[in-house]
């Protein structure tokens, strides 16, 4: 099992980048799927991107400026947002599954952005 962290969110203005950092305090990321979901207020949680393997997903709402990357050495899965929207704003966690599963059993406590205008 693992126990995910995340860091990196913070306040910033539009056009700016930021990176989050997700990390696990127990167990290795290197067995897992891993995914950044974000959730804004009033709004349903979206897969924002995956990395899975050598492959990776966006969402069509961020392809271009978000690149998610993982570093086996650092047990850390990173995601660096570049030229942030203000309707970038929301919580952003990440969440692991195993390989060869289909659910995301292991979620972190989330970090909020928010950009503003």
């Amino acid at each position: 099992q693992v126990q995910l962290l995340e860091s990196g969110g913070g306040l910033v203005q539009a056009e700016a980048s930021l990176r989050l950092s997700c990390t696990t305090s127990r167990g290795t990321l290197t067995s897992y799927a891993v995914g950044w979901f974000r959730q804004a207020p009033g709004k349903e949680r979206e897969l924002v991107a995956r990395i899975s393997g050598g492959t990776t997903y966006y969402a069509d709402s961020v392809k271009g400026r978000f690149t998610i990357s993982r570093d086996n050495a650092e047990n850390t899965v990173y995601l660096q947002m570049n030229r942030l929207k203000p309707e970038d704003t929301a919580i952003y966690s990440c969440a692991a599954r195993r390989y060869g599963t289909l659910s995301y059993n292991y979620w972190g406590q989330g970090t909020q952005v928010t950009v503003s205008s």
